[in-house]
């Protein structure tokens, strides 16, 4: 350091002096301060006095003690900077009239082949075709990275990258320029955020784990080269999970380029500064698509204004970037769908027509079906005992927690785990640390009949929960009870398909029940795509075998689903805005399955709802000609956040713009949406109305005329009516508007156990169906 001084400029040394001194300062903060958090603040930018030269200048100055302590600062979706400060520092900072939010820093979750035929996708005609597999639309997905040499990354035949694009393939441990090609054009990954919450006291503390992790665009867990590859992978031939679902696996939109954005870190989740940076940098960058499979996983949503992911999706939602996102495994619980601002397109999970059967068969003679991915030596047919050591009442024991079993006791038997608590994979490890030969997992009431398979390391079942109830039974009541499983590999043509998937986040919308969330599903269970090198396909540390593919599930594994589809849709119509791409996504979306009745919910086996589908399962051969779209432009969400009582201040976190409310409050329920949802008060007696606007642009013929077909709710007390019943449209009229009336007579409604009632309205023109589903509910007075 002397010698270092001895040759420097006085201004060199004062320079040096004051960075060394900074941050010997936070780090002393850091290691003194026990409480020091990650906060997000949110500036008016137009607040900046003069004599700054940058707004880095104004927040380092005025805000924070530390240059040190600011981690990112945001200039495109966002207005202001993320940074480490003591709550009370925090608190202060709410004070300073430029400062208009102050939002804890939060951790997030990761919402964790055939798929594309079933969405109706065919080579030789259709979308593929009209959009050439989403060629030059360019995809960016916010996940844990990517294996970029998988074939499903290929760029062989595709053209030079987009001239729009303006980002960049930033280097780090095991990642260089040459894995960024023409088909992964970019690869950045956030890292201070998480960084940041690690040295935090709590039980994620530590630092990032570099033996596990590296810190670069690529992928040690695994999640987001699946959810890439799902979205937008290339053709990749003789593709299978240790011999499950063999075939051709390939994505969505096969041509689209891919942006990767790693902002998820194995074992420790994904941070809201580090994800609203990320969004800062996608649309920079020039990303048409963001597919984010991340989430809260207790289906509690903030406020608009209190999400980073809400904020960072409207600043890209209105510069006409669309934002994909997971609705959360919380299902079948209602009201566990997450990521429900109305400019993001909200995914449930759906089953594809295929599925790995297996069977446990007990010493009875009965055989007891599930699913499973276990491809190691099989068990012939030979009958082992067969134990639950749920017996003892001892719960970890039922759950099969680590050292919870008595080796004694499942030495050279069959073990009956039950599901929750700790990952399925683990439970299967466990069994076999204490010399158990296999095991069954058995759904509780909570999972129902839901069932995933997984690449269990020994021999390994899954069942419903009333075969769970049957096995338990026979093992209680018999006496030297045996069994067996029976592995029957990859079965297609799987009837009925869709069902909606157990886990899969559920309505009604608990910030906005007025918006039906989730939109729609999207195949999301046991889905065929590229995988990590790091980490074996159960992501088990003692799992120590490599799969190029494999099978996951999730609503993490639908939405790249509806990234890749709103990829080809922008390909085939480049003038579409995300609302529009949205509409026609969910106006021709299917509520059959292919057997040609209802679709039926995995959890109960009964019909579906659209709390549980939104408007229906995705189907791409009809989303390319919709006839009709519900536009939504950023003052339409501007009105809907008046109307939801937000202050121009609150909504100016959202919008970074200022804003004006009108005189009259709008009414959150007429955001041009294409679903409706009637709230009618319990504290109301009698016949009651409301009334809902919508407006239709017609992107078909340019002489149309559609006429309506309204399906009413089937309970007594409720109409619903239309005007005008029918809607002209020529080469000058390209819009239209309508009045729904719902009528619903309180005496005599009657809910069903979701606690509503559903229809639909539709507008067809003899070729195009254009159908919005509608909700009728009741709702306790606030």
């Amino acid at each position: 350091m002397a010698s270092f001084l001895s040759g420097s400029t006085p201004l060199q040394v004062l320079l040096f002096l004051f960075i060394a001194g900074s941050f010997l300062t936070t780090q002393s903060l850091i290691s003194t301060d026990q409480t020091v958090k990650t906060y997000i603040i949110r500036i008016d930018s137009q607040s900046k006095p003069s004599i700054f030269p940058t707004h880095f200048h104004w927040y380092t100055s005025e805000f924070v003690s530390s240059p040190l302590q600011i981690l990112h600062t945001y200039d495109t979706v966002f207005h202001g900077f993320s940074a480490t400060l003591s709550p009370d520092r925090a608190a202060s900072l709410t004070d300073n009239p430029a400062v208009l939010a102050v939002i804890e820093d939060r951790r997030r979750e990761l919402h964790t082949t055939r798929s594309p035929q079933f969405l109706g996708l065919r080579n030789q005609r259709g979308l593929w075709s009209e959009s050439d597999y989403g060629s030059d639309v360019i995809v960016g997905v916010f996940d844990t990275g990517i294996w970029p040499e998988r074939r499903s990354f290929s760029d062989l035949k595709i053209g030079p990258v987009p001239a729009k694009w303006k980002g960049v393939c930033q280097t780090g441990v095991k990642f260089t320029a040459k894995n960024c090609n023409k088909k992964i054009i970019g690869a950045r990954f956030f890292s201070k955020g998480h960084e940041a919450a690690l040295r935090a006291p709590g039980p994620i503390g530590g630092g990032i784990n570099e033996t596990v992790e590296f810190m670069s665009p690529r992928d040690a867990d695994g999640h987001g080269t699946h959810t890439a590859s799902t979205a937008a992978g290339r053709y990749a031939f003789r593709a299978s999970m240790e011999g499950y679902a063999a075939g051709v696996a390939k994505g969505v939109a096969p041509k689209s380029r891919l942006a990767v954005y790693k902002v998820c870190w194995k074992n420790s989740g994904c941070f809201d500064s580090d994800i609203l940076a990320a969004f800062d940098a996608a649309v920079n960058d020039g990303v048409d698509v963001i597919s984010i499979s991340i989430g809260g996983g207790d289906g509690i949503s903030s406020p608009y204004y209190l999400d980073p992911i809400a904020i960072g999706s409207y600043g890209a939602v209105s510069r006409g970037v669309l934002v994909s996102s997971s609705a959360g495994n919380g299902g079948p619980n209602g009201m566990s769908v997450t990521n429900v601002a109305p400019w993001i397109v909200s995914v449930g999970a759906g089953t594809i027509d295929r599925n790995f059967p297996a069977e446990v068969i007990l010493g009875d003679g009965r055989r007891l079906s599930g699913v499973s991915l276990y491809s190691g030596a099989p068990l012939v047919g030979k009958m082992y005992p067969i134990v639950y050591p749920g017996k003892s009442g001892i719960l970890s024991a039922s759950l099969c927690m680590e050292n919870s079993l008595d080796p004694k006791l499942v030495r050279g038997k069959i073990v009956i785990c039950d599901r929750g608590s700790s990952p399925r994979v683990a439970k299967g490890l466990v069994v076999k640390k204490a010399g158990g030969v296999g095991m069954v997992l058995a759904n509780g009431i909570s999972n129902g009949e839901g069932l995933v398979g997984d690449a269990h390391l020994l021999p390994a079942c899954a069942l419903g929960s009333d075969e769970g109830d049957a096995i338990k039974k026979y093992v209680s009541s018999g006496r030297n009870p045996t069994a067996t499983i029976d592995f029957k590999g990859t079965i297609l043509g799987i009837k009925p398909a869709p069902v909606v998937a157990s886990f899969s986040g559920r309505g009604p919308n608990g910030l906005n029940p007025e918006i039906l969330k989730p939109d729609l599903i999207a195949p999301g269970v046991n889905i065929l795509a590229a995988w990590t090198d790091a980490v074996g396909p159960t992501g088990l540390d003692s799992d120590i075998r490599k799969t190029e593919f494999n099978i996951v599930s999730g609503t993490s594994m639908s939405c790249p689903h509806v990234s890749g589809a709103a990829a080809l849709l922008k390909s085939a119509h480049p003038d579409w805005s995300p609302a529009a791409i949205r509409s026609a996504l969910m106006t021709t979306a299917s509520v059959i399955n292919n057997v040609n009745q209802s679709m039926t919910d995995e959890s109960t086996g009964k019909p579906s709802t659209p709390y549980d589908y939104g408007a229906g399962h995705i189907n791409l051969d009809l989303a390319m000609d919709p006839g009709l779209v519900y536009d939504i432009t950023n003052n339409d969400y501007i009105n809907f956040l008046c109307g939801n009582g937000y202050g121009p201040k609150l909504i100016q976190v959202i919008t970074r713009s200022p804003v004006s409310c009108p005189v009259r409050k709008p009414k959150p329920e007429n955001l041009n949406y294409p679903s409706i949802a009637a709230l009618f008060s319990t504290a109301t007696r009698g016949v009651t109305s409301k009334t809902f606007i919508r407006t239709v642009t017609n992107v078909g013929q340019p002489k149309a005329v559609y006429r309506a077909k309204i399906e009413s709710p089937p309970a007594k007390g409720v109409t619903v009516v239309v005007k005008p019943a029918k809607l002209a449209f020529t080469e000058a009229v390209k819009k239209r508007s309508y009045v729904v009336t719902v009528t619903a007579d309180s005496k005599n409604l009657v809910l069903d156990n979701s606690g509503a009632v559903f229809g639909s309205i539709s507008w067809s023109d003899g070729k195009r169906v254009v159908r919005s589903p509608i909700v009728v509910t009741q709702l306790d007075p606030l």
